[in-house]
């Protein structure tokens, strides 16, 4: 029997007209205050990565073999000329489900980051404005740290940049219900990503979907405030 498919949308404003064409079970979770039809309407906070965990905390325990994480516009970072299709995406998470492959991210690009997150483009002049932490680097050391019971490495190689991958959702489970209410905690706790954490988690899922559970802490408290450098 073939694996389960769904396909997980964060949508803010895009056209998605393009999800019934992938041909899978998809969800719409929308934040641009006039949601699409049969979407679920969250507030506007946390970007795309609070919007991931909270299906995975709603559904725990209920999730598709495949879970299939995508933005609005995933296109533009398939391949390396942003010339993305419909076509290219289906056979990616088809391949990924064939062969029940347990992580594997979907943009072209993988990124280096030291513990700031960088390199990256948050204090390029051109991007002033563009995001409420504009001029500050990612909390990427202090985030990993507060998630696992594991040190920061040197660098950090980022594999599933642009918040666009597939996770299984065996793998998902090989860390608890818990952590990911924490780690959803921390988005909460910084709702305009002033302080970057959004940022920090778009950098961080092949290390959260590991499977490593000697990185899973015995106890995840509330978190006590924003992740801020």
């Amino acid at each position: 029997m073939p694996d389960q498919v769904e396909v997980i949308i964060a949508r803010y404003r895009e056209n998605i007209t393009w999800a019934a064409a992938l041909g899978y079970d998809y969800v719409v979770y929308d934040k641009g205050g006039k949601p699409a039809e049969n979407a679920i309407e969250l507030e506007n906070i946390g970007r795309e990565s609070h919007t991931y965990l909270t299906h995975i905390v709603r559904n725990y325990e209920r999730l598709a073999d495949v879970n299939v994480f995508l933005q609005g516009n995933p296109f533009d970072h398939l391949d390396d000329r942003h010339q993305g299709s419909v076509e290219m995406l289906r056979n990616m998470i088809a391949d990924v489900a064939d062969r029940r492959v347990p992580f594997k991210g979907f943009a072209w690009f993988k990124l280096k980051c030291d513990g700031l997150g960088r390199p990256h483009d948050l204090r390029k002049p051109e991007n002033e404005g563009r995001w409420a932490g504009w001029g500050k680097d990612i909390p990427l050391a202090e985030v990993f740290e507060r998630l696992f019971d594991a040190s920061f490495p040197r660098q950090l190689v980022v594999r599933a940049p642009a918040g666009i991958f597939a996770v299984t959702g065996e793998r998902i489970r090989s860390r608890p219900k818990a952590f990911y209410a924490y780690a959803l905690g921390l988005l909460e706790a910084d709702p305009a990503d002033e302080c970057n954490t959004g940022h920090a988690f778009e950098r961080l899922w092949q290390h959260i979907f590991n499977g490593n559970t000697a990185w899973n802490r015995e106890v995840y408290p509330a978190p006590d405030g924003p992740v801020c450098l």
